[in-house]
């Protein structure tokens, strides 16, 4: 290097260093390199008071034997120190531990299991639900109303609905028997899908869906994405003008809910789904409506073609398939259909 020549000209190391901006002590860095410090440890000589190696051996053996193995190093030094044996300190105990990589939990650990992404797919109606469990806030602080709601994925038809003063599997039941029948569902045609909650995974729901033909599915741990359509609803009824902070009492809840429902299900045009109202879309009437539309459209065109700088004005695609966590594989598919995933859904209530 430049310092190492400079010298050998007979110049200083540190003016040298000085004129090339350097620190001295890189220049004694790389003239001698430092040991290694596997090397310096085996050349360093062992303390003094440093125990050895037959003391070492002693001291992981008595921890390893069959008493002191499930202990902690506190209680194998306080239980020596009552015998009247001192081998060495806790310290001492932990630091022979860690060199034999044996300072960890011993106990063998709850590991959770992998939950599967839930994937469901509705094409019609009536193929897919979604429900959940919200509260209303009563008329004091700490009082709570649980509204019940069952939603299909595809339509965003509200199929049913409950009110009640407390979470319950048998409320649940009598919830999705009512629906069930009403909706005139068949045995292995409907898949209801919910999150971990406890009358979601209670077994009297799990038996009487059973006995329906009814397969149901849950969200992942944590995971609200994969309840999203439900999520959504939620969303739109809290975030109504109406909607009050505290409901004074169940029936102001309950009349409020009547209200709402029937509002979302036939008056509430949803942009998810080609601001076609749900009951519209639940129940066979799109393309009638569509068809209506299109004429009104195709007629406003003729009128005035000036004022449709793009051509005529067409409507919104209706869903072909609506998907909970479409598979990320079939890429071509998902961009083939019109599909919802949790984002989508927030956006457009």
């Amino acid at each position: 290097m430049e310092v190492v020549e400079a010298s050998k000209a007979g110049i200083g190391i540190k003016p040298a260093c000085d004129a090339l901006g350097l620190n001295r002590a890189t220049y004694y860095r790389h003239k001698a390199p430092p040991v290694a410090k596997e090397q310096s440890a085996a050349a360093a000589p062992a303390p003094a008071r440093a125990l050895s190696p037959e003391e070492r051996r002693e001291v992981l053996d008595l921890m390893h034997s069959e008493r002191f193995m499930d202990q902690a190093p506190r209680e194998i030094y306080a239980t020596l120190l009552d015998e009247g044996r001192y081998l060495c300190s806790v310290r001492t105990m932990y630091r022979i531990l860690e060199q034999e990589n044996e300072v960890r939990e011993r106990r063998n650990q709850l590991r959770h299991p992998v939950y599967a992404k839930p994937e469901l797919l509705a094409t019609a109606p009536n193929q897919v639900w979604s429900w959940d469990i919200t509260k209303l806030l009563g008329p004091v602080k700490w009082t709570y109303f649980y509204l019940y709601v069952i939603l299909d994925i595809f339509s965003r038809y509200v199929v049913g609905w409950m009110l009640a003063r407390q979470e319950s599997s048998a409320l649940a039941r009598h919830l999705i028997e009512e629906t069930c029948h009403k909706q005139a569902i068949e045995p292995n045609r409907l898949t209801i899908h919910a999150d971990r909650g406890s009358s979601m995974t209670s077994k009297p729901v799990a038996f009487f869906l059973a006995d329906l033909g009814v397969t149901k599915t849950h969200s992942r741990p944590h995971t609200s994405n994969d309840n999203p359509f439900s999520e959504a609803q939620f969303k739109t009824l809290k975030y109504r003008p109406e909607f009050p902070q505290r409901f004074g009492s169940i029936e102001e809840a309950r009349t409020f809910c009547q209200s709402f429902f029937s509002w979302y299900n036939r008056e509430h045009h949803h942009s998810a789904i080609g601001l076609l109202t749900p009951h519209m879309l639940h129940y066979g009437q799109a393309d009638q409506v569509l068809e209506a539309r299109r004429r009104i459209l195709r007629q406003a065109y003729q009128t005035n073609p000036e004022r449709f700088v793009n051509g005529p004005p067409k409507l919104d695609p209706l869903p072909r398939a609506v998907w909970i966590n479409p598979p990320r594989s079939n890429n071509d598919a998902s961009e083939a259909i019109f599909t919802n995933s949790s984002n989508s859904v927030s956006q457009n209530r």
